[in-house]
């Protein structure tokens, strides 16, 4: 009977550890997501991503910020149209 209660108390251990990690990552992994679309997306309007921004270089080698609504819809994550 011992044996039985020690199996069970690992099991419920176990699954109390898997349902830790996943209230972790998850949230992890949706920032790495959301983060790379708006890369992403950066780059198909002709921007360079630097510095957690999209950044556009015009003709004199400057950079100048582009807002995220230019380039990016968040409430459809997904990318706007250069033109947009």
């Amino acid at each position: 009977m011992k044996e039985a209660a020690g199996e069970a108390n690992l099991t419920v251990v176990a699954i109390i550890l898997i349902a830790v990690v996943v209230a972790v990552a998850t949230p992890l992994v949706n920032t790495l997501m959301k983060n790379a679309s708006k890369r992403s997306c950066c780059s198909d309007f002709g921007g360079v991503w630097n510095s957690g921004s999209c950044q556009v270089v015009d003709g004199n080698g400057n950079y100048t910020t582009k807002s995220e609504s230019t380039y990016y819809d968040a409430s459809k994550k997904t990318c706007k149209g250069a033109n947009n």
